[in-house]
C-alpha cells in the first residue's frame, strides 16, 4: 500500500482547519513533519490535494473526492482499533442537535444510549440548524437531529417525529382572552422569536405566509429559555416548539393561544452524509432514535 493512515489523518486534519500550522498542533506533531507526510502524499500519487491562498489551505477538486472516502477509511480503522483494545462494540460518537432538540429530546437519548453502551464515548454539539449541517458536511460530526428543512444532495435527511409550535403569551398579556386569534391581532402583536438560521423561525416564516411584512418583531434571540423568559416579563408573545413549552404550561406562567388559520405543524428530522461510514455505534443510534419516533 502506498500511503498510510498517518498520511490521511494528517491530510483531513488539514482539510478541517485550513492551516499548516494549526493541523499540526492538533495532531501533537511538527509543522515540518506535517508537512513532509503531506508531501509525500501527493508526491506518490502525482497529485495536488490543495490550492494555497497565503498560508490557508483550501481543498480543490481532488481533495474534496478524496474527503469522504478517506474519512471513511480512517474511520473504520478506528473503530477496529477500538474493538480491538476494548472489545466493546460502541466507541466515539459525535452528535449534532439544534437547540429545541438538543435541551429537551436529545439528552434523554444520549442517556438511553449510554445505558446500552456504558463504554461509549458520546460527544453532543447543540447550536441551531445551519451550524450542524455545515458540521456534518464536513465530517466533523457523525449525524445530526434538526428542525430546519434543508435540500442538499451530499446528506441524507430522513423525517424523524412530528412536531408543532405554539404560539403563547404571559398569563398577563391581553390577548389571553382574545383567543382564537386574528391575522389582524397577531399583526398589532410584539414578537420575540428565534433567529434567523434556526429550524424554528424557519417553520415560523413558512406559517405566517402573508402576513410576515406586517409583523412587528421586538426581539429576535438564539436560545429558547430567553425567549420564554422575555415573553414571561411581558415583552411580547412568541413562538417555539410545543417540546419546549409543555411544562411552563402546566405550571401556568405561559399560556397557549390559539391561531387555527395558521399550520404550525412540521418535521423533525434526523441527518447524516451519504458518504459517512456507518460504524457499529452509529447504527446503533439511528436504530435508538427509529424506536422513539412517534
Amino acid at each position: 500500500m502506498r500511503y498510510t493512515l498517518r498520511q490521511l489523518e494528517v491530510f483531513l486534519t488539514i482539510a478541517r482547519c485550513g492551516n499548516l500550522t494549526q493541523a499540526a498542533n492538533q495532531l501533537a506533531m511538527s509543522q515540518s513533519a506535517a508537512s513532509s507526510a503531506l508531501k509525500d502524499l501527493e508526491t506518490q500519487f502525482d497529485l495536488q490535494l490543495f490550492d494555497r491562498i497565503g498560508r490557508r489551505l483550501q481543498l480543490n477538486e481532488q481533495g474534496k473526492a478524496l474527503q469522504p472516502k478517506a474519512q471513511s477509511l480512517l474511520e473504520q480503522a478506528e473503530e477496529i482499533e477500538r474493538m480491538l483494545l476494548s472489545h466493546d462494540d460502541a466507541g466515539h460518537l459525535a452528535v449534532g442537535a439544534t437547540l429545541s432538540i438538543g435541551n429537551y429530546l436529545a439528552v434523554g437519548l444520549v442517556a438511553q444510549y449510554k445505558s446500552r453502551y456504558p463504554k461509549a464515548d458520546v460527544r453532543l454539539e447543540v447550536n441551531n440548524t445551519h451550524h450542524i449541517v455545515e458540521q456534518i458536511r464536513r465530517f466533523e460530526l457523525d449525524v445530526g437531529l434538526i428542525e430546519g428543512e434543508i435540500n442538499d444532495s451530499e446528506l441524507d435527511i430522513q423525517p424523524w417525529r412530528s412536531d408543532e409550535l405554539v404560539v403563547f403569551c404571559s398569563p398577563e398579556h391581553p390577548l389571553v382572552d382574545q383567543a382564537p386569534l386574528t391575522d389582524e391581532q397577531l399583526a398589532d402583536a410584539n414578537w420575540i422569536l428565534r433567529e434567523s438560521g434556526s429550524g424554528t423561525r424557519q417553520a415560523f416564516d413558512r406559517a405566517m405566509h402573508g402576513l410576515l411584512p406586517d409583523l412587528s418583531i421586538a426581539m429576535e434571540l438564539q436560545h429558547t429559555e430567553a425567549i420564554k423568559r422575555a415573553v414571561e416579563a411581558g415583552l411580547g408573545i412568541g413562538c417555539l416548539s410545543r417540546i419546549t413549552l409543555e411544562d411552563a404550561f402546566r405550571r401556568g406562567r405561559l399560556i397557549p393561544l390559539s391561531v387555527p388559520q395558521r399550520d404550525f405543524r412540521r418535521s423533525l428530522y434526523c441527518v447524516l452524509h451519504k458518504q459517512k461510514y456507518r460504524s457499529t455505534g452509529l447504527e446503533a443510534w439511528l436504530a435508538l432514535c427509529e424506536e422513539l419516533t412517534d
